[in-house]
């Protein structure tokens, strides 16, 4: 990443340099981090004075950067970001301290986390198991029962049982998907060095979605692997986690039905006289993944690559590959072959 600095935008600020108030430019450039002994490259904002041609940082935007390079950390570990330890709480309606005394945590433990603290792995897939089964959300409630008011207690159970109809599913398709991946628990080539994440896959397709029009669901296990596969050669690791197998129409993921059913993909089924059609659409109550630079590069390159194809063009287009001409019906395709897969340009 480059470190060229852009302008935010000018404000009126006392400034520390000519000891008077003037106009300082907000600016943002990449710098680089150490957070818990690792190094993280992320936005960092800062003022420039123009008269002393230097730059300062006030305490306000000390506190943002350090936060920032924080949630780069969580993101390259594959932790929980502040604003999604948040999305968990607001799913089910509940203030930092209730969800720390439901999750038998410490009263403030969730405050911390979403301002300065990085969660320890154990809590964070504590955390994450809350979302993913509200039904074990429950379960953690009537076991910390003692903690709350029982007004308050009847509430958050009434909230937690709404969330349960209305997205009790959402734990099962998931559970269903992982078995099917139980035995790809070790990065290996099968699945790009790179252990499944349904997180980030329900994000990948909403982007496609939300990119590609006419984007059926043949097309999109096709452009799921062009993704898999440039992330690969490119970066020597796969970006979703998934395992392609070698079908007449191509590379097609191991369940590849139950990743539609994901209620984060949105589906149209599309009746025709021999059969029934199904194109995926944006969802707009889906909120978008935090994606990484390079993610997004990777992303955009295939979708502008394969936005105009039709389902037919891109069948034809990944037959000449090697991965596909060197592999057998039903045979998993190793990513290797991704290192000589078709240019882009």
């Amino acid at each position: 990443m480059t470190n060229e600095k852009h302008e935010i935008k000018r404000i009126l600020y006392f400034c520390p340099l000519c000891e008077e108030k003037h106009e300082i430019v907000e600016i943002s450039y990449y710098d680089k981090a150490i957070v818990k002994s690792k190094e993280v490259e992320y936005l960092k904002r800062s003022y420039y004075c123009e008269i002393e041609n230097e730059e300062f940082t006030p305490d306000t935007l000390m506190d943002y950067n350090l936060n920032e390079a924080r949630e780069i950390y969580r993101k390259s570990e594959n932790l929980l970001t502040s604003a999604q330890i948040k999305e968990i709480r607001d799913l089910y309606g509940l203030t930092q301290k209730e969800y720390a005394n439901l999750l038998g945590l410490g009263d403030v433990t969730i405050q911390r986390y979403e301002s300065r603290s990085i969660q320890d792995p154990t809590y964070d897939d504590l955390m994450r198991l809350t979302k993913e089964n509200p039904a074990y959300c429950l379960e953690l409630l009537n076991k910390n029962k003692e903690k709350f008011e029982n007004a308050r207690y009847e509430d958050m159970k009434r909230a937690i049982i709404n969330v349960i109809k209305k997205n009790g599913n959402l734990y099962f398709v998931r559970e269903t998907l992982k078995n099917a991946y139980i035995e790809y628990d070790k990065p290996t080539e099968a699945n790009g060095y790179c252990l499944l994440d349904i997180n980030k896959l329900s994000g990948i397709i909403h982007y496609i979605a939300k990119y590609v029009d006419s984007l059926y669901k043949v097309k999109l296990m096709k452009m799921l692997w062009y993704v898999d596969a440039l992330s690969f050669k490119t970066y020597n690791k796969a970006m979703s986690g998934l395992v392609y197998q070698h079908f007449p129409l191509g590379a097609v993921p191991i369940a590849h039905n139950e990743i539609i059913k994901l209620p984060s993909v949105n589906v149209l089924e599309e009746e025709h006289p021999e059969y029934t059609a199904y194109k995926i659409l944006p969802n707009s109550d889906f909120h978008l993944y935090d994606f990484t630079f390079e993610e997004l590069d990777i992303l955009q390159n295939v979708i502008k690559k394969f936005k105009s194809f039709s389902t037919q063009q891109i069948v034809s287009y990944m037959h000449e590959e090697d991965a596909y001409k060197f592999t057998e019906d039903n045979e998993i395709i190793s990513f290797n072959y991704a290192l000589n897969m078709k240019n882009f340009n």
